[in-house]
């Protein structure tokens, strides 16, 4: 029943969550700042010589890569719409830290010397 009680928990709880919402929000916008602040990501990985990879990058290597650059990353945010990558060079990488957060960052996989 819609009491005049119900009705005030409601409204209480609504506002708590709202203001939840904002914060985790304003979270993410701040790490998508500094995800675009950061300089190229390096990842070095074993290649033949024509820049194919022996096995492949995944989300999970970008994710620890950004980690270790200094802005916390989890692999489940890493978008990566073509797959693995498979060869060296310069991607650009999309980060969703929210739904309506996104960040991008330049990854350049290299041949391990």
């Amino acid at each position: 029943m819609a009491t005049k009680a119900n009705v005030e928990m409601f409204e209480v709880r609504r506002a708590e969550l709202e203001a939840k919402v904002a914060e985790q929000l304003a979270a993410c916008e701040a790490r998508a700042e500094k995800l675009n602040a950061l300089e190229a990501v390096v990842i070095a990985s074993k290649a033949g010589d024509e820049g194919k990879l022996f096995g492949s990058i995944g989300t999970r290597d970008i994710a620890d890569a950004i980690t270790a650059a200094g802005v916390e990353v989890a692999k489940s945010e890493v978008r990566l719409p073509e797959g693995a990558l498979r060869t060296t060079g310069e991607f650009e990488i999309s980060i969703q830290l929210h739904s309506d957060v996104f960040a991008t960052i330049t990854l350049n996989v290299v041949a391990e010397a």
